[in-house]
């Protein structure tokens, strides 16, 4: 038998807009984006009161994480505003409050996207369900016509392109005024 995976409740959930330009202008500046994102963990365990301050325990969203770098290394921004999520096995998770447009829209075409997928493979499925399985014979037979419709394309292609080239060679030799005359070779060939 598979095994359930229970999902841990929220006991604590709160928003915070935590000021780190304190701390990020104690660092060089190559070093300020990595101390925002330190001295925002440091803040969240400290005021969700996380066992020991164990920074292990909090973990930032993607969204969070790419909002604070989005500037660079250099230049992160001097507060933020995030929502602090405090699970039953005393993890944290820490995501964006406010959420830029345009990155909402991105997240939310994605999201459609998916959803869309999965319609589509459910439709498959059920289709696959309702067609009855094919004889070898009938299967056979389905080849042959795909390959028979194949060689007919390829005449078809053949046809056309030759069709093609002759047109073009009437019209250089209607641009050009005059028919060329034939040559040694094409007259052997000729007779």
């Amino acid at each position: 038998m598979a095994k359930k995976t229970v999902e841990p409740k929220i006991t604590l959930e709160r928003e915070y807009i935590i000021p780190l330009r304190k701390e990020w202008l104690k660092v060089p500046k190559y070093k300020r984006a990595n101390k925002a994102v330190k001295a925002m963990k440091q803040f969240i365990a400290r005021h969700m009161k996380v066992y020991d301050r164990d920074l292990k325990k909090v973990k930032i969203d993607i969204l969070l994480n790419n909002e604070l770098r989005f500037r660079g290394m250099k230049k992160p921004p001097a507060k933020i505003k995030v929502k602090a999520k405090k699970f039953d096995n005393d993890i944290v998770r820490v995501e964006l409050v406010e959420i830029p447009k345009i990155i909402q829209y991105k997240l939310d075409r994605e999201k459609r996207k998916k959803e869309e997928a999965e319609k589509k493979a459910k439709g498959e499925k059920k289709k696959e369900e309702k067609k009855p399985e094919k004889k070898e014979a009938e299967k056979e037979e389905d080849k042959e016509k795909e390959a028979k419709e194949k060689e007919e394309k390829k005449e078809a292609v053949k046809e056309a392109g030759l069709k093609q080239a002759k047109q073009q060679a009437k019209q250089v030799e209607h641009i050009s005024g005059k028919q060329k005359q034939p040559t040694a070779h094409r007259m052997a060939l000729q007779k």
